[in-house]
């Protein structure tokens, strides 16, 4: 391993939660690795803040089912060699019309998978779910071993282990060009640095940091509002009185898809988010004002959360960066193996950040990785991205 101090084995760019734990799992393989970040952190500015995600295996696509599968297993191994909880099982409500593809869809997926269920009908869902209402002629089936992951506590863990690995990371350093090469060259606004592979996962800047790369992704950046509702009776909605999340896959107005959480970040505050933004450019994210969402929301908790205030307490922000299909980008750069990207997470990602991290760090070291990649290579992209692929 070389001495040379500005010589590393490995470079990632961008300090949310996938590079975090891509930076931390090479770090821990002993590879000499250096972790940067554009802002000061912690920060608000991308997609990896915030207090709370959900983890669940419900989903419409077996492939993300049996990933998490291991993902549970990392994040539990994350809690025990840090010391810390960094998940609480609070299982997962998913509610859509019976018939629906959607529901449908994950409904059989759990059941492939063998992910632990529990199927509510009309007649028994206000007894095991008091203070919210199911909507005449939607089913209810609770994925069972999801729950809530605290996520600004799971990000700063990633990064102290990753720097007790004697990993380094530089903050306040944002990246204005990448020389690719046999030793790609990193130049930042303070200095430059070198390294055999490069991993980019900067969230909505990847196409810029990509631009001198010269490859160009079909990624849209959106704002999306994180609204947080007042309870009129407080707990009823709190973890600790084993109040689920919840999904909504479709609802009363055209693509209502919404999420919840139980109150725990907010005293008395139960979060609340419809999965769905606007278009924004990151580095002007104040600028996007849409309430378009805010409207849809008040609506569905007037109908089916009664227990709540119409109108939302508090409204901050978060960037999703999507993907065409809302599959990730887990893939080396067509032209330059040796710069691995991780990218359009599309709002789903942060579950998977253990498991990302172990997979982009395999493409980094040219190893075989441990899932099947195809539904999240580049060339699916054929036609769409702005250079040949």
């Amino acid at each position: 391993m070389s001495t040379d101090p500005e010589l590393f084995d490995c470079i990632v760019i961008g300090a949310g939660v996938q590079g975090s734990f891509t930076a931390y799992t090479l770090a821990k393989r002993g590879k000499r690795t250096l972790l940067l970040e554009q802002f000061v952190l912690p920060h608000t500015r991308g997609s990896s803040h915030g207090q709370t995600r959900i983890i669940r295996k419900a989903y419409t696509q077996d492939f993300y089912t049996h990933m998490m599968e291991e993902c549970y297993q990392l994040w539990a191994e994350l809690e025990k060699e840090a010391g810390v909880k960094l998940y609480r099982q609070t299982g997962l409500l998913v509610m859509g019309p019976e018939n629906s593809e959607s529901f449908l869809q994950i409904k059989g997926t759990l059941q492939r998978c063998k992910a632990p269920t529990v199927s509510l009908s009309q007649e028994d869902f206000s007894s095991h779910i008091p203070h919210m209402r199911l909507a005449p002629g939607d089913g209810a089936i609770v994925d069972v071993s999801a729950g809530v992951l605290y996520a600004d506590r799971a990000l700063k863990t990633a990064q102290d282990l990753f720097q007790e690995a004697r990993g380094v990371l530089r903050d306040q350093e944002k990246v204005v060009d990448v020389q690719p090469g046999p030793i790609v060259t990193v130049t930042t606004s303070a200095k430059s640095y070198r390294a055999h592979s490069l991993v980019i996962t900067a969230g909505p800047w990847a196409n810029r940091v990509l631009a001198p790369t010269g490859l160009q992704l079909p990624l849209e950046v959106v704002k999306i509002n994180v609204c947080y509702w007042k309870e009129k009776s407080p707990g009823s909605y709190h973890v600790k009185n084993r109040f689920p999340c919840f999904l909504l896959t479709e609802g009363e107005e055209a693509n209502e898809h919404i999420y919840g959480l139980p109150s725990n970040e907010y005293p008395g505050l139960v979060k609340i988010c419809f999965h769905m933004g606007s278009p924004a450019d990151p580095d002007h994210r104040d600028r996007q004002t849409d309430r378009s969402d805010v409207d849809i929301l008040s609506r569905y908790v007037t109908r089916c959360v009664p227990g709540l205030e119409p109108e939302p307490a508090i409204v901050e922000s978060c960037l999703y960066t999507l993907t065409p299909d809302h599959h990730f980008v887990l893939d080396s750069h067509p032209q330059h193996r040796n710069i691995v990207i991780g990218a359009g997470f599309s709002g789903h990602g942060f579950k998977f950040g253990p498991m990302i991290g172990k997979l982009l760090s395999e493409l980094s070291l040219g190893e075989e990785p441990s899932y099947d990649l195809s539904p999240f290579r580049i060339r699916r992209f054929q036609g769409l991205s702005k250079s040949a692929l």
